[in-house]
């Protein structure tokens, strides 16, 4: 990957691992040992030309500083192209303007620039992440930025807010899709390309579920599309975590998606579950 955009951009597809930073409140043996499988996670899949995004308060729960832990410890072996932080509005002004600066100081060219979940956390700076990501062009142009779509919602109103001017990204992520509901995916996609939208590639989210365990899905729905009992009955029937990873990631490529970030990987072993994936679905990694 010459950069995360250009490779974006180009004639085949993306596969990016969207990895959690521990949590801020584990105490220091914890947390280095999470910090410690996070880095090798990075590392492995950086080699293997897998891109990689870190996320920001997921779930709003407080996440060690992403950016400060990626450039102290994954030194100089790890191309930064293929690392892509997430930057959310629950920060001060301040604090996320100064992080865009550093990202690109430090040699990280994309960032991913969301608005976080208003009901958790720590409130919002700003009411929108345009307007964050609006904020950060004018103070640091160079950096590449990303937004957000949701395929779910009204396909014209979402192919509004990519068209607008003051959608200010290069490309957009998008919320997690499913080969349980992929006809509205279909029709977000013809959208964008009737609107003439190619030109901004988008990034389709797949989580991987681990189990169907109810409570987990439960919690899960607050913050997703959980599709619970279709998943209940695949799990029932005998699919893996990993055969029902791979029929989402099937069911969008054959409606259209080329770019995808998976979710949920086991930290541990991220790099061979991407893998056993990839081999399911038939596509490269």
């Amino acid at each position: 990957m010459a950069s995360f955009l250009t490779a974006l951009q180009g004639d085949r597809g993306v596969i990016a691992a969207e990895l959690r930073p521990p949590r801020a409140e584990l105490d220091s043996h914890d947390g280095i040992d999470a910090w410690i499988d996070t880095y090798h996670a990075v590392k492995t899949l950086t080699r293997r030309d897998v891109a990689v995004f870190l996320t920001d308060s997921a779930v709003g729960t407080q996440e060690e500083n992403n950016l400060r832990h990626l450039v102290t410890n994954l030194g100089l072996d790890v191309p930064r192209e293929r690392v892509v932080p997430f930057l959310t509005t629950k920060h001060s002004l301040e604090f996320c303007l100064s992080y865009a600066e550093q990202a690109w100081q430090h040699g990280f060219p994309a960032l991913v620039v969301l608005g976080g979940d208003k009901s958790v956390g720590r409130p919002r700076c700003l009411e929108h992440a345009w307007q964050l990501r609006q904020a950060i062009r004018e103070r640091e142009p160079r950096l590449a930025l990303g937004g957000w779509a949701n395929p779910y919602a009204d396909p014209s109103r979402q192919a509004d807010y990519i068209a607008d001017t003051t959608f200010h990204a290069e490309f957009y992520l998008t919320q997690i899709v499913s080969h349980l509901n992929a006809e509205p995916v279909g029709r977000f996609l013809r959208e964008t390309e009737r609107r003439g939208l190619g030109g901004m590639p988008g990034m389709f989210g797949v989580f991987y579920y681990r189990s169907a365990n109810p409570k987990t899905l439960s919690v899960l729905s607050r913050f997703l599309p959980v599709p619970v009992d279709a998943l209940a009955a695949e799990f029932a029937a005998g699919a893996t975590p990993i055969d029902i990873c791979a029929r989402t990631l099937r069911a969008m490529i054959d409606v259209g998606a080329r770019h995808f970030y998976i979710s949920n990987l086991p930290l541990s072993r991220t790099s061979a579950t991407l893998n056993a994936i990839l081999d399911r679905v038939g596509a490269p990694a």
